[in-house]
């Protein structure tokens, strides 16, 4: 059976992070519900209007894999205080066979769940967003893998949008789909090998 992913898009949120992971997560061959969190239509932080698959409400978080929180403001910020949302991580979190993603200023969400303890994450970079998280081991530029991306247990987090795809892709990971294939058919691969010639 495919893997099940929800993209939860509250008003506000970083186009670039919601709708690119979700292209690639559909590439993947996944199903990929944008999910509202407020309403069917939901307006991006840079004014780009979309209309969501489903609305938090009207569906079970237990029939999906997977979890992705994109960044921007407010977007974020109301993902962070929907109890419901909060709820979500904190489920997610708690299963081996779940997994959470959070991006840019998302990472926020999984502070104030309270499953960050102990995990490596990251987040925008920005001493208020490190703050909060005094009980993980926040990862920052100083300490930061090549992509952007950190991996711990079945939690991701990454950055911001230029590190959206490189996000992505580990997704696909993640889930068991052919990330290296979208990597090249996509051109990253190549981007990188020219970035490195140069």
């Amino acid at each position: 059976m495919s893997k099940k992913i929800a993209v939860l898009l509250a008003n506000g949120f970083e186009e670039v992070e919601g709708l690119a992971v979700v292209d690639v997560l559909r590439r993947a061959g996944f199903v990929c519900d944008m999910v509202g969190v407020e309403s069917e239509i939901v307006q991006g932080s840079h004014g780009i209007r979309i209309f969501a698959d489903k609305l938090l409400q009207d569906v079970v978080a237990d029939t999906y894999d997977m979890v992705v929180l994109p960044g921007g403001l407010p977007g974020a910020d109301t993902l962070r205080d929907t109890e419901a949302v909060v709820a979500w991580v904190q489920e997610f979190a708690a299963r081996e066979d779940k997994f959470v993603a959070a991006i840019c200023a998302a990472p926020q969400v999984l502070a104030k769940a309270g499953v960050a303890t102990g995990k490596r994450v990251t987040s925008y970079p920005g001493a208020n967003f490190q703050a909060m998280f005094q009980d993980a081991e926040y990862v920052d530029d100083n300490t930061m893998t090549e992509d952007g991306v950190i991996v711990s247990g079945n939690m991701i987090t990454s950055r911001g949008p230029g590190t959206t795809l490189p996000f992505a892709y580990r997704l696909v990971e993640m889930l068991g789909g052919p990330a290296e294939t979208l990597r090249e058919a996509m051109q990253y691969n190549a981007l990188k090998a020219s970035v490195r010639a140069h």
